[in-house]
This record gives structure tokens, C-alpha cells and sequence, in this order.
């Protein structure tokens, strides 16, 4: 039986949506092991004017903890 746990972290870019995720969960998986999925909870973005700057996204990643 394997048991799972949720972290949340906060990733941003420049770049967008799908970037911002790429680098979270690159950056999670440097100090988590067995990361099994991760749930995109909520998008945010800072803009200037009319043009976006920034995307951030709140993740919860999901991995098993070793035995």
C-alpha cells in the first residue's frame, strides 16, 4: 500500500499558462520524489495597462511518500 501527499506551491511566468505549470513542477520535483499529477487550483495574472505581464498559478501536486 502506498500512501499519497498534496503540497501547494506558487509558480509564475512570463511566457503563460502552460509554462507557469512546467516550471512548478519542475522546480517541486528537485526536492519531491514520485510526483504522480498535479491540479491546477487556481490562474492569476498581474498586468500593466492592457497587457499582461505575469502568470501565476496556484498548484497542488500530488506524490507518494517513500517507505
Amino acid at each position: 500500500m502506498s500512501i499519497a501527499k498534496i503540497t501547494e506551491v506558487i509558480s509564475s511566468s512570463k511566457v503563460g499558462i502552460e509554462d507557469a505549470v512546467k516550471q512548478g513542477v519542475a522546480r517541486a520535483s528537485k526536492t519531491l520524489n514520485d510526483i504522480q499529477g498535479v491540479w491546477v487550483e487556481d490562474i492569476k495574472c498581474t498586468v500593466d495597462g492592457e497587457n499582461i505581464v505575469e502568470w501565476r498559478c496556484t498548484l497542488k501536486i500530488t506524490f507518494v511518500l517513500n517507505d
